[in-house]
């Protein structure tokens, strides 16, 4: 979209306030002078910046650019995808909500649910498959207050029904979150599907060269927006440093043409891999094969870099075609210029497996990234792999 070229290029920079430059400079000040105290105290109407803590030049500008792309109001952005997750669940829920979260997302978010609003704010989680609407709506309770979703969701890449989602919680006053990292902006809104609060972890597509940490969310709701960031980032300290939002900037200019790339190199992989032998089954959303293709082409306009395949075989035999790639590096994040590999599930326990609804094939499964090194390369470097297993 012409929209989003000229966001990730051109929007939120004012080249007059920095002397013409170009790049828009990293703002490193910890603060901000005024010339009398009439401009400082009247800083909250001025929308004047005055401590990094809560805002900071630099960071406004990226903030500017995912907004626009999300088609959002205001983004917010925090020092890591986690930060932001967190910052999301506090500015919506309280002590005592219950919060409907999808069995697939990000496993450390999982873990905070699990781990810190149970037991110390006394919340409630229920685990939805992110399959069955019907299923969703009798998990509703008076005191849910949020429903968590990540679509697609690594590890089998399954999607949620963004809009049908969306529906059901309004008409329970509930708000919504996504991650929408895999998809970037670029291939998925769901802001304009009716989704509160969308999340990006930055050190993934955003970023690009796997050398940042941040995270950041979009909302439309102005009021929603304002609590983010002058309520729940400002008190708790989570800002993204300047630095970090600068190159996130960079990483933005050449998003749309990087997806794209890597769209065309997973594409070619899977195909290669549903082809393969030695697989027994390829999850990427890209595929005519899945089985929510249907769904996929209604709210995704593209697909990324990321997806798994099982091994015909054990999981020792997956964990020795991972040892045995030359190319793929093995690292549990993607995203970035460079292919990874690894065995996600390879140590899971049999709950954890049965929990993903995968079973002990699991064990057996590699979640790759193809980064920009081309479809040939990634190709010839799976067929040496699978020959030594």
């Amino acid at each position: 979209m012409r929209e989003d070229r000229l966001a990730l290029t051109h929007v939120g920079e004012h080249q007059s306030d920095y002397l013409n430059a170009v790049t828009p400079p990293v703002f490193l000040n910890s603060l901000h002078i005024f010339e009398d105290m009439d401009g400082y105290l009247n800083n909250g109407k001025t929308g004047a910046y005055v401590y990094g803590r809560v805002a900071n030049p630099t960071v406004h500008i990226l903030e500017e650019k995912v907004a626009a792309l999300e088609q959002g109001c205001t983004a917010v952005a925090f020092a890591s995808g986690m930060a932001a997750t967190s910052a999301a669940i506090l500015a919506v829920c309280k002590a005592g909500s219950h919060i409907i979260c999808m069995r697939d997302v990000y496993g450390p978010v999982k873990g905070i649910l699990n781990g810190y609003f149970i037991p110390k704010m006394n919340m409630t989680v229920s685990y939805w498959d992110g399959r069955d609407l019907g299923e969703l709506e009798g998990l509703i309770r008076d005191e849910t207050d949020m429903i968590l979703l990540e679509s697609p969701a690594t590890f089998v890449f399954c999607a949620v029904d963004i809009r049908g989602v969306a529906k059901i919680a309004k008409e329970h006053g509930i708000r919504t979150y996504i991650d929408n990292t895999y998809c970037t902006p670029i291939y998925q809104k769901p802001l304009t599907m009716g989704i509160d609060i969308v999340m990006h972890t930055m050190s993934k597509y955003i970023g690009g060269h796997s050398d940042i940490i941040g995270g950041i969310l979009a909302v439309k709701d102005e009021e929603l927006g304002n609590v983010l960031k002058g309520n729940i980032r400002a008190w708790f300290g989570g800002i993204i440093g300047p630095m970090e939002a600068w190159l996130a900037i960079r990483g933005l200019r050449t998003l749309n043409l990087r997806v794209e790339r890597h769209q065309q190199t997973a594409m070619a992989v899977a195909e290669f891999l549903e082809s393969h032998p030695k697989v027994t089954r390829v999850f990427y959303s890209g595929l005519a094969s899945h089985p929510q293709a249907e769904l996929i082409g209604t709210q995704q306009t593209g697909h990324t870099g990321l997806l798994s395949f099982i091994v015909k075989g054990t999981a020792e035999q997956a964990k020795n075609l991972v040892d045995s790639l030359k190319v793929f590096e093995i690292g549990c994040s993607w995203g970035g210029f460079e292919s990874l590999a690894l065995c996600p599930l390879y140590a899971a326990s049999g709950e954890e497996l049965d929990f993903l609804g995968l079973g002990e094939e699991g064990r057996s499964m590699i979640r790759i990234h193809c980064g920009l090194e081309g479809a040939d390369v990634l190709i010839e470097d799976l067929k040496q792999a699978f020959e030594r297993i």
